[in-house]
């Protein structure tokens, strides 16, 4: 096992491997910019190095002041969490050829999975189903219109780097897609650098379902279930469950178990997730995120795991701590992303918090690391923090998350929690019924009659 890890993250997930670490027995290296001086983990953690100025790509993103730090403190492993240089294959080089444990998947597993079109190969011979669509990269509006005709409009134009929705374009029909390659094109290689696209079947209403996994080095490989992410707006996701009122159970093992197996053909080492789009009964891979999940708490409550504490484990070299029979799904949990935001415009909302109190009781966690007269920056995304609610039913879970909500005092800036007030209010939220494009349909309807 490790003896110091420094933490290439900020906010509630810094916070939260920070937790882990400790309990490991492990001593913390908080990295910061000088925006995140008063950050709480950096507070909490055994040393902190400031890495530069509050622009992220001069500091969470500045590589050779990461490894600086890891150097001067001693540092022999580095966690990166989610987002900045998670999924960044060439850190994770850099990191293993200074002699620094990077705690997370190969390079050559990240820089796979991060080019769309290859990680759409390389899991569909893993026995991974895919959604119709072009075998690799569009050559030409030629090639592209004859595979769209053979599939059928509509049809997705999407970058084979990166995510988000940007570089993604629809065709409804066939006049559509010259303009929709184009622009689709411009986008990725304007967020990217890289201008690859292909083409995808476009389902009309499916939903998000994600399958969480952890594989360690010794062979053996584990899924805990899966979280339903459908309630997105603008292909960011809003509100995640575990598991999805969609799946029966007889779902859940067969999609469980082909994962599994994938990943096992794969000899990946980490934790993981693979996306699928879910319509009519069919699963579709979208695409692996080789880092940990902001929504991974509700895995971690209806299957009582801590997935942090497995990723620094398998990182060491150590077994996964439980088999697959092991894994039990208790009850249903939820998860709110709680952002400083106009609830409903979305405008972000940086500012002094006047005064904090998270909510508490039975079956509710809070993710954050803000505090009363905390300050968000502008700098940075806007998650104030994780609302996760959990119990033995869906319909527990809802009243208590009504009651959670209710508690939860955020003054000084606006949040999102009006939003999530609202949304409880919704029959067809109540019942499950929802899809990837349900949300912002909601959200356009309530705007109007408001």
């Amino acid at each position: 096992m490790f003896e110091k890890v420094l933490i290439a993250n900020r906010g509630e997930i810094a916070l939260r491997i920070h937790r882990a670490c400790k309990e490991l027995g492990l001593q913390t290296v908080a990295v910061h910019s000088t925006a995140d001086a008063n950050a709480m983990h950096v507070t909490l953690a055994d040393e902190s190095v400031c890495i530069g100025p509050p622009a992220a790509k001069d500091s969470y993103l500045n590589v050779a002041a990461i490894i600086a730090a890891a150097e001067i403190t001693g540092a022999d492993a580095i966690h990166p969490g989610y987002g900045f240089l998670s999924e960044n294959a060439r850190f994770a080089e850099i990191v293993e050829a200074h002699d620094i444990t990077f705690i997370g998947p190969s390079p050559s597993h990240i820089r796979v999975m991060g080019d769309k079109i290859a990680a759409k190969d390389t899991m569909g011979k893993a026995g991974i189903p895919l959604v119709p669509g072009s075998d690799g990269g569009i050559t030409d509006a030629d090639h592209a219109m004859k595979i769209a005709r053979e599939i059928g409009f509509p049809v997705l134009i999407k970058a084979a780097s990166g995510g988000g929705g940007r570089g993604m374009k629809l065709a409804r029909e066939e006049g559509d897609l010259a303009n929709a390659i184009f622009t689709a094109q411009s986008e990725a290689k304007a967020a990217f650098g890289d201008d690859a696209v292909y083409l995808e079947k476009y389902l009309e209403l499916p939903r998000h379902i994600e399958i969480q996994i952890a594989a360690d080095t010794h062979g053996n490989v584990v899924q805990f279930g899966e979280r339903d992410c459908s309630l997105q707006r603008r292909n960011q996701k809003v509100l995640e469950e575990a598991l999805s009122p969609a799946l029966t159970p007889e779902q859940r093992a067969e999609i469980g178990e082909i994962t599994r197996a994938a990943i096992e053909k794969l000899g990946y080492r980490g934790v993981g997730t693979i996306e699928y789009l879910y319509e009519n009964g069919q699963f579709y891979f979208i695409e692996m995120n080789t880092r940990i999940q902001v929504e991974h708490p509700i895995t971690e409550q209806v299957t009582n795991t801590d997935l942090i504490r497995e990723q620094i484990r398998i990182a060491a070299g150590e077994k996964l701590s439980m088999k697959q029979e092991n894994i039990k799904f208790q009850g249903h949990a939820i998860e709110c992303r709680i952002n400083a935001e106009d609830p409903r415009t979305f405008t972000p909302s940086p500012g002094k918090i006047t005064d904090f109190h998270a909510p508490g009781g039975i079956g509710v966690r809070f993710d954050s690391a803000v505090y009363t007269g905390y300050t968000i920056p502008p700098y940075y995304d806007s998650m104030i923090g994780k609302l996760v609610v959990f119990g033995d039913s869906r319909e527990l879970v809802l009243a208590r998350l009504r009651r959670a909500l209710s508690e939860t005092v955020i003054t000084g800036i606006n949040t999102t929690i009006p939003l999530f007030l609202d949304l409880l209010d919704e029959p067809a939220f109540q019942k499950g019924d929802y899809n990837i494009h349900w949300l912002e349909h909601w959200l356009e309807e309530k705007h109007k009659s408001d």
